[in-house]
């Protein structure tokens, strides 16, 4: 992925969250793991129905916090890889995490963590964990930080 990386980005408007989600998704192969972390209202949806749009999915990405998880499959005549979107605040901890069965869905899917920060880094031996937050000036400005993580999954 040719992001900057390691150093903040500082995205004005929701358009601008959106954008970075698009060229997040126009890199990500299936069996990518991408690990959405911040406060309530950051931008993790907003991001995540970027990545979508970049991916070339169906459906309308909307936050799953009720339903857990949600499965976008490619656009006809896209990319050919799913997006699975994952909303983890609801779960108690990884063994609810790998009853989702995440991992089989890797083999054809990207998957978007939201409040996936420490506790789906096993689903991928390396993976993009971007960290969102409000900007100081108390506007829609959000600031992002994506960093690859790396490790074996435990």
């Amino acid at each position: 992925m040719s992001l900057m990386t390691d150093t903040d980005l500082v995205l004005p408007t929701e358009a601008d969250t959106e954008e970075l989600g698009a060229r997040i998704g126009a890199t990500l192969d299936a069996g990518d793991v991408v690990l959405l972390s911040g406060p309530l209202g950051a931008g993790k949806t907003v991001l995540a129905r970027g990545i979508a749009r970049g991916l070339g999915v169906t459906g309308q990405v909307a936050s799953p916090t009720f339903v857990i998880a949600r499965e976008h499959p490619p656009a006809p005549g896209g990319r050919g890889i799913a997006l699975v979107h994952v909303d983890a605040y609801r779960l108690g901890g990884r063994a609810e995490l790998d009853d989702l069965d995440l991992d089989t869905e890797l083999e054809s899917a990207a998957v978007v963590v939201e409040w996936g920060e420490g506790l789906a880094e096993p689903l991928a031996a390396r993976r993009l964990l971007v960290r969102l937050r409000r900007g100081d000036d108390g506007d829609e400005t959000r600031v992002a930080e994506l960093s690859w993580q790396e490790g074996a999954p435990t």
